[in-house]
């Protein structure tokens, strides 16, 4: 497969599961305490960016409330155009931003057929944790904290950085 078609199937996963995915009315459920966690490590107003904002549910709507200046990014249109109704306040923008893909713990490629139980495939693919704290590193921001968040079998790095101050 190449990079377009996978690109494409992204897109096309997320544009047709976009309401099974998240609804609009969602609350913050397990996002919660990881919301409050990183409102604590935001400058009071600041901007921030939301790669793979989907919707805007839960972490952009939950910063713009909070104040911040929200820009989110997804490749679906269909979770841009819910994201600018469900957050009015922030910007989004529909761009590919798969050269910064979703932090996985490790390094897996690969479709899942019937993803959320509907009829689209997803693709997925994510460096493994050094990876992705090296490419942090590369880009000039400052890594205070790093995180594993179990999700069913296997889980996510998540990693707080920011670009320093000045």
């Amino acid at each position: 497969m190449g990079g377009t078609d996978e690109r494409d199937l992204v897109r096309r996963g997320y544009d047709a599961l976009s309401y099974h995915y998240r609804s609009g009315d969602a609350d913050d459920g397990e996002y919660a305490p990881w919301l409050v966690d990183l409102q604590g490590r935001l400058p009071v107003s600041g901007a921030v960016l939301d790669l793979g904002c989907g919707c805007g549910v839960p972490v952009a709507r939950f910063l713009a409330d909070a104040g911040y200046h929200v820009t989110g990014v997804d490749i679906s249109d269909v979770q841009i155009e819910r994201a600018r109704r469900l957050v009015p306040a922030g910007t989004f923008v529909r761009a590919d931003a798969t050269r910064l893909t979703t932090a996985g713990n490790s390094a897996w490629t690969g479709t899942e057929d019937n993803w959320l139980g509907g009829p689209a495939t997803m693709w997925w693919s994510h460096a493994d944790a050094p990876t992705y704290r090296s490419w942090l590193q590369q880009a000039g921001l400052t890594i205070s904290a790093e995180e594993f968040i179990p999700e069913g079998a296997g889980g996510h790095a998540l990693f707080w950085a920011q670009r320093p101050p000045g």
